[in-house]
């Protein structure tokens, strides 16, 4: 079972910069708009996530929370230890 987090957690994360959060849209969907401080998962960002520390807190989300479920998969199974998948995406967000 992929871990998920609600809306309201996320922004309690969110508002105490205790979560990083990675958009997994496409680039016009991210500079339309996104989460505050959210990085965009371009390989290039991805792989600086990856060096860092598996033990911070990471919320991926994507359009309608389905996408990301599958992303958050990907970070687990690369030593990611706290990495959940916002349920509803930025449509509900």
């Amino acid at each position: 079972m992929i871990p998920e987090i609600q809306i309201g957690e996320a922004a309690t994360l969110l508002a105490d910069g205790d979560a990083v959060f990675v958009d997994i849209r496409d680039p016009q969907s991210y500079a339309a708009g996104h989460i505050p401080g959210a990085i965009l998962a371009t390989p290039e960002h991805v792989e600086r996530l990856t060096q860092s520390s598996k033990s911070r807190e990471v919320v991926v989300y994507c359009y309608h929370g389905n996408s990301s479920k599958n992303a958050t998969l990907w970070f687990l199974q690369r030593g990611f230890e706290r990495v959940r998948s916002m349920s509803g995406g930025f449509e509900d967000w």
